[in-house]
């Protein structure tokens, strides 16, 4: 994997979680929308690797994680996000919403058909819900203005 190669995965993810999002799929879309960004921060660990060196060992092992705020930190992009943050309450709130991703959202069900019927939350279905959920995720992704995507694309 190179750094062309994440940023493509980025964008690709992006555009499948909104295609999953539009068919009700909205496990899927939460899942694919949150990897998106989780290919971005790699893409500018992949920037910072100067071709013929040998990785450094804590970088490397620093990368193999899902966590969005280590992958930050691994691509030096700490501070910047930190100041940005401050300076942006879209963004802010749209990190602190992709931050709560996690790989481990492919196991959750946002509905099920037993529960359909039955289930609902302060008045709104489950189904609705995981929409309202996945939504969420894919705007605070996507935004053209405070996404996550793009302030990390302008590092990348």
């Amino acid at each position: 994997m190179n750094r062309k190669d994440f940023q493509s995965l980025s964008r690709m993810r992006l555009d499948e979680a909104r295609v999953l999002f539009t068919a009700g799929h909205f496990e899927g879309a939460y899942y694919l929308a949150g990897y998106a960004v989780e290919c971005a921060p790699k893409a500018c660990i992949a920037r910072k690797t100067q071709q013929y060196d040998f990785p450094d060992k804590e970088l490397v092992a620093k990368s193999y994680t899902h966590d969005l705020g280590r992958l930050v930190e691994a691509a030096g992009l700490t501070d910047a996000l930190k100041r940005d943050r401050s300076n942006d309450s879209g963004l802010d709130s749209n990190w602190e919403i992709a931050r709560g991703w996690s790989e481990q959202s492919r196991y959750r069900l946002f509905r099920r058909e037993d529960d359909r019927k039955d289930a609902t939350v302060q008045g709104v279905e489950y189904g609705i819900l995981g929409g309202f959920e996945a939504g969420v995720l894919i705007s605070a992704v996507d935004s053209e203005k405070g996404g996550v995507l793009q302030w990390i694309r302008q590092h990348w």
